[in-house]
Formats: C-alpha cells, sequence, structure tokens
C-alpha cells in the first residue's frame, strides 16, 4: 500500500470516528488533511463533504474519508465536485468494489450505524484495494465528464404505445 495524504472530514455526527480513523491513517504511515470539523457542536455536513472534494481537485490529497451520521448526505455533497467518486460503504465488500470497479476516491461512512472496528476495516479495504481498470475505465471516465454521453436507448414516454 502506498502511503500518502488522505483528507478527512466530518460533521459534528461524525466528529468521534474520525479521530479514530485519524489515529488508524498515521498509523499506517499516511499524512492527514484535517479538515474538520473540530468538535462535536451542531455544523453543516455539505461544508465538510465540499471541503473534501476541493482538497481532492486541488492535489493536496490523493483520497478522503468524509464522515456524517449516514454517509448519504456527505457523500453527495463529495460527488457534486467532477473530480470526486465518492461511495458510503457499511461493510469491507462494498469498499474492495467501490476501489476495484469505480476507482472511488472517498469513502463515505457512516458514524450512526459502524462501530470503530467495522471502520476500521472499511477504511484498511479501502486504502488497500486498487483499481482493476480494464473495461471499467471507460465506464469511470464517463462518472467526471462535464456532459454524459450514452450508448442506451432513449427511454419511451409512458404510455407511447412504441
Amino acid at each position: 500500500m502506498s502511503r500518502s495524504i488522505i483528507a478527512l472530514a466530518s460533521d459534528h455526527r461524525g466528529y468521534a470516528l474520525k479521530g479514530v480513523l485519524r489515529g488508524e491513517l498515521e498509523s499506517a504511515g499516511h499524512g492527514v488533511l484535517d479538515l474538520g470539523t473540530d468538535s462535536d457542536e451542531a455544523v453543516d455536513y455539505p461544508d465538510y463533504g465540499y471541503a473534501a472534494a476541493q482538497a481532492i481537485a486541488d492535489g493536496r490529497a490523493a483520497r478522503a474519508v468524509v464522515i456524517c451520521g449516514t454517509g448519504i448526505g456527505i457523500a453527495i455533497a463529495a460527488n457534486r465536485h467532477p473530480a470526486v467518486r465518492a461511495a458510503v460503504c457499511h461493510e469491507p465488500e462494498a469498499a474492495r468494489l467501490a476501489r476495484r470497479h469505480n476507482d472511488v476516491n472517498v469513502l463515505a461512512l457512516a458514524s450512526n450505524e459502524l462501530d470503530e472496528n467495522a471502520a476500521r476495516e472499511i477504511l484498511r479495504t479501502f486504502l488497500e484495494t486498487g483499481f482493476e481498470g480494464g473495461r471499467h475505465q471507460a465506464r469511470v471516465a464517463k462518472l467526471g465528464a462535464p456532459e454524459i454521453e450514452t450508448q442506451a436507448a432513449p427511454l419511451r414516454a409512458a404510455g407511447s404505445g412504441k
């Protein structure tokens, strides 16, 4: 596993888990770019998802881990940036497939649903799994494209009979 800078961001619901994962990253030899929050006082998760996405886009971090209560809101915020492919992962197999098939560069975690050991295992899987490329490469390239070109058949209007 190559050591790199990993951005770490959370809202207030993810603050405690962020501290645990920071220790895990540092123990593994990664640099950590901690983007906050710095307490369990209520904050808005989009601000932290956007900050992590910008750190990826600016090249300040190779990957990021973002945490909120469900992982969903902060993942949506991060995914608004075309340089980001964020996935909410509740177990290691999801993290493995997200990395192998989708080249996910932002791991989103649900602090309400994961204990520390499960979160550590998911994080390790995210960090240790590489992108498979091959048949997945063209699909992943479409994820960051400003305009999506599709080969799918156009959707038929309901009731058109065609």
